[in-house]
């Protein structure tokens, strides 16, 4: 294989490369907004991320406490019993 054969094999290798990369930013950035935050519905230890003092996901230390969400499709959430509004917000 000669140097031009070898820079343009290179060449398209990175552009599909990137191609690729860009169809999966674009499918999971179509997935995140699909979903909302539903609070009152996580289960212990399920939750999304920070209330109730402590820091992030996965420490929620009672189930369907009203202060606690976790992500689910969006328009689902009600039907679950949770609300997509933090408690005590004027949304």
């Amino acid at each position: 294989m000669n140097n031009r054969s070898l820079i343009a094999s290179t060449a398209i290798s990175g552009l599909l490369a990137l191609g690729a990369l860009g169809l999966v930013t674009s499918a999971n950035a179509a997935q995140d907004g699909a979903k909302e935050k539903c609070y009152g519905i996580a289960k212990a230890g399920q939750n999304g991320c920070a209330a109730n003092g402590h820091s992030c996901q996965g420490q929620a230390k009672a189930d369907n406490d009203p202060a606690e969400w976790k992500y689910v499709p969006k328009g689902e959430c009600e039907a679950a019993g949770g609300k997509t509004s933090a408690p005590g917000s004027t949304m």
